[in-house]
């Protein structure tokens, strides 16, 4: 190969690292808008119905696409015939119905729970289901201004011809509300409470007022049909900047809990691992039993209790599974590149890294941890948590 080959080389990896979800979804939203014909709220790319269907699966169920909206034969590859939507939020339905409920009446929609509980990527997938794209986004933080909430100005067209539409810079929610489509404001919280009270009036009235526009058709822009607004927050920000009554008001909130079911967080811990790793050039190589004692450590330490019904102290760290994926990968990672040992050898370190974030003293707790459930079941015979056992000195 050349040097100028060498250099050239780059120009085929992947453009982006991560697609948004209507581009990594874009067939399943396509199909499931044929699909469901049914009512659907004004503005919705897809039926209430199969908005949910989108976000938690059929249920293991082959969808078959009627004969009359496939596409005629010669007429390019079209839709597929039959197709099973595989799950992408690990929750309760029921939550997923309601967040959806709540969009189609109009009402601002807020997700809170712990850091790691997927608020952002149900976030995500709700907006590309109903309106195609998630990518009119707020990031709320200390730093925030009312620009990101309602407009700002290209200040070279403003000194040239004064306050003009052609001036005007749309925010990602007024762009949202001429469009009809879903904004959505991550880590609210971290918004000052004035920042936060933007949203009140554009929430209540489903307008925005332009008074340097003033005279003119666009000193009052309406919310187009299909127009919502997703907020997420973190528990742990509570008191950071606390919302107004007002704006709470206009918002229903929806509790991400974490995931109950173990079995069912360690297959999410597997698949989104798996992808990190392969994007990484690599192939995921993390025995199962690996995992599943990686994940048991997490939940013990999450929730205050082992499976076994002992007692745990919770470091303030959240053992969330967004950390455990974290985790995870970084084993495949080392495993793939710096071939040469036991992976599991790598476990405690990982973990130090982890629950050392936020207090000095969950240092001690993790090493209670090991003191406690991960002796007891290496005295009970486990090879895994006895090696794991002997591997406390790394804790140090």
């Amino acid at each position: 190969m050349t040097k100028t080959e060498q250099t050239a080389a780059p120009a085929a990896l992947p453009a982006r690292q991560a697609l948004p979800a209507e581009e990594r979804h874009a067939t399943e939203l396509a199909f499931l808008a044929a699909y469901d014909d049914g009512p659907r709220p004004p503005g919705w790319a897809l039926t209430p119905r199969a908005v949910v269907t989108f976000v938690c699966g059929s249920g293991g169920e082959t969808l078959e696409l009627p004969a009359s909206r496939r596409a005629p034969a010669g007429d390019g590859p079209g839709l597929p015939a039959g197709l099973m939507v595989a799950p992408k939020f690990v929750g309760e339905r029921a939550l997923v119905e309601r967040c959806v409920v709540t969009l189609a009446g109009e009402r601002g929609l807020l997700l809170v729970g712990e850091p790691g509980t997927a608020k952002s990527m149900l976030s995500e997938l709700l907006a590309a289901a109903v309106c195609g794209t998630s990518a009119l986004t707020v990031q709320g933080t200390a730093g925030t201004t009312e620009d990101a909430f309602r407009y700002g100005w290209n200040y070279a067209l403003l000194l040239a011809q004064g306050p003009s539409r052609q001036a005007l810079v749309d925010s990602p929610v007024l762009a949202a509300m001429r469009s009809g489509r879903v904004a959505r404001v991550e880590e609210i919280t971290r918004c000052l409470p004035e920042v936060q009270d933007a949203l009140v009036s554009i929430l209540s009235d489903r307008r925005l007022s332009v008074p340097e526009l003033a005279g003119t058709a666009d000193a009052l822009v309406g919310a187009a049909p299909g127009f919502g607004v997703i907020a997420t927050a973190n528990l742990r920000d509570r008191g950071v900047s606390e919302m107004s009554a007002a704006l709470k008001r206009r918002f229903n909130f929806e509790t991400v809990a974490p995931i109950a079911d173990a079995d069912a967080e360690t297959a999410l811990v597997r698949g989104q691992a798996t992808a990190v790793v392969e994007r990484a050039g690599a192939s995921f190589a993390v025995d199962d039993a690996v995992l599943d004692a990686l994940v048991t450590v997490f939940r013990d330490l999450r929730s205050g209790r082992s499976a076994e019904g002992w007692d745990v102290e919770r470091p303030g760290t959240v053992m969330s599974t967004a950390e455990a994926v974290q985790v995870a990968a970084s084993l495949g990672v080392s495993a793939a590149y710096l071939p040469g040992g036991d992976v599991l050898d790598l476990v405690p370190g990982h973990l130090l890294g982890v629950v050392r974030k936020d207090d000095p003293a969950d240092h001690a707790r993790l090493l209670g941890y090991w003191d406690g459930p991960v002796r007891r079941r290496a005295e009970d015979g486990s090879a895994m948590w006895r090696r794991l056992w002997d591997l406390r000195e790394n804790l140090r």
